[in-house]
C-alpha cells in the first residue's frame, strides 16, 4: 500500500503595511486625527506633527502611536517626547506685570488690591507662585493646576529671573557669595546666575522660590534691595507690557512652559 505523505501547510501571505495600519486604525477610538490635535495646541504644521509620529515621538495612553491614531483629546494622555501636549479645553493662561503694592493672593482680608482683580474674573484662576506686595513684575495666573503645581516645585529647576536695585555697589566677593550659595535662616540656597549689568543691579536667576527670597539673599550679603522686578518666568519674557497690563499666553508659549515643568529642553519649532 502507497504510504500518505504529510500534506504541506498553505501559508497565507501578509497584507500590505497599509492594510495593516488601516486595520489597527479602525480598531482604535474615533476621535480626531492625532496629528491634527497636535498641529491645534501648536506642535508645528501637520506635516512636522506626521514626521513626529512617525519618528515614534508621540504616545497615546503610554503607548507609542502609528500614523492614523485617531484620539479623545479631552481624555487620551497624549505626550510628545515624553512632555504632555496640553492644552486642555477650558483652561487659560494670563502673563500679568504686577505692580507695586498689589498682593498675590486670590483675596485679601485686609482689603488691598489683589491680582486676581487685575484679569477677567471667569473663569477663576490662580496666582503661579508668589511675588511679595513690593516686587513688581512677571506672574502667571491659570486654572491649570496640574501645570501650576509643577511651575511652583522648585524639584522641576524652573528659573525665574530678577532685576534688584540694591544698597551699595556689591563687589566681587558678593557677588560670588550669591552665586555659591547663601546660609539663611531656612537653610542655605542653592546656586544662583549672578551678574551686575550696572553699579547697584544685579541680576539673579533662581529655581527654589522660597519666601523673600532673592531680598533676603541681598540682605544676607549686606547689600538691601531697594526695588524688585522679575523679568522672567522659564521661558517666558515680556518688556511690553506696562504694570497692571496682562495677556494670554499663545499655544507655543505654554507649551514651552509646560516642556520646561517637565525638564524638557527640546526647542520650539
Amino acid at each position: 500500500p502507497r504510504s500518505v505523505g504529510r500534506v504541506p501547510e498553505r501559508r497565507v501571505p501578509e497584507p500590505p503595511l497599509w492594510e495593516q495600519l488601516a486595520a489597527q486604525s479602525a480598531a482604535m477610538p474615533q476621535g480626531e486625527r492625532l496629528q491634527k490635535v497636535l498641529a491645534v495646541r501648536g506642535w508645528g504644521s501637520r506635516r512636522v506633527c506626521e514626521d513626529m509620529i512617525s519618528e515614534g515621538r508621540v504616545t497615546v495612553n503610554g503607548d507609542v502611536a502609528v500614523l492614523g491614531r485617531r484620539v479623545d483629546a479631552d481624555h487620551d494622555v497624549v505626550e510628545v517626547d515624553g512632555v504632555p501636549i496640553g492644552v486642555r479645553p477650558g483652561l487659560v493662561y494670563y502673563l500679568l506685570n504686577k505692580p507695586e503694592g498689589v498682593v498675590t493672593t486670590a483675596h485679601d482680608p485686609q482689603g488691598r488690591p489683589t491680582v486676581v482683580q487685575l484679569v477677567p474674573d471667569d473663569p477663576r484662576v490662580y496666582p503661579v507662585g508668589r511675588l511679595d506686595q513690593g516686587t513688581e513684575g512677571l506672574l502667571l495666573l491659570t486654572n491649570d493646576g496640574d501645570l501650576a503645581h509643577r511651575l511652583a516645585h522648585p524639584s522641576h529647576g524652573v528659573d525665574k529671573e530678577y532685576l534688584a536695585e540694591v544698597e551699595g555697589h556689591p563687589g566681587g566677593g558678593a557677588v560670588r557669595r550669591l552665586r555659591d550659595g547663601v546660609e539663611l535662616e531656612d537653610g542655605m540656597t542653592a546656586p544662583a546666575k549672578v551678574s551686575q549689568p550696572s553699579p547697584g543691579v544685579l541680576r539673579i536667576t533662581i529655581h527654589e522660590g522660597r519666601n523673600r527670597q532673592v531680598r533676603r539673599m541681598c540682605e544676607a550679603v549686606g547689600h538691601p534691595v531697594t526695588r524688585l522686578i522679575r523679568v522672567r518666568i522659564g521661558p517666558l519674557r515680556d518688556a511690553t507690557l506696562a504694570p497692571g497690563e496682562w495677556r494670554e499666553l499663545t499655544l507655543a508659549e505654554v507649551r514651552s512652559l509646560v516642556e520646561a515643568a517637565s525638564g524638557s529642553t527640546r526647542p520650539v519649532r
